[in-house]
């Protein structure tokens, strides 16, 4: 299965795409801010001015939870890198981001007496759709369509 599994499915067709770029980010802090700089370079070359403020918020989502459950040692105890790929198709825009993980992303419920925990939220209720899927050999794609 590639990234773009079955509850896309009445998206338009995988080999459609018009565009795409792809972004590799090392595994540190600076890269949210990078994955949102090259998200808004992307889109405005892309003129989908109207998509970029919640497309810098899904991918800064979903790339946070790539540093912070995504990201494991090698054998080399280095960490690997994470990818970024805008893929346009018509109207709809994927993110989707990979991480050598191999945890499935969970939308947890909030606790009032924690912080944090609103990261899947926010992303669902921007986007058309979302998901995830395992890569082989190993890691993830987690992914979410937004609509212009």
């Amino acid at each position: 299965m590639g990234w773009w599994p079955e509850p896309a499915r009445g998206l338009p067709e995988p080999g459609s795409a018009t565009a795409s770029a792809t972004f590799v980010l090392p595994p540190r802090a600076e890269s949210v801010h990078s994955a949102r700089s090259f998200t808004a370079g992307t889109l405005s070359g892309w003129q989908l001015a109207d998509l970029l403020d919640g497309m810098e918020l899904v991918v800064s989502e979903l790339v946070t939870n790539a540093l912070r459950h995504g990201m494991t040692l090698t054998d080399s105890r280095t960490r690997e890198a994470m990818r970024l790929s805008l893929i346009r198709r018509g109207a709809h825009v994927t993110c989707a981001i990979t991480d050598p993980g191999s945890s499935a992303p969970v939308l947890r419920d909030p606790s009032p007496f924690e912080p944090g925990g609103l990261g899947l939220h926010i992303v669902e209720s921007l986007s058309v759709c979302w998901g995830w899927c395992p890569l082989v050999p190993q890691g993830k794609a987690v992914w979410a369509v937004l609509a212009a």
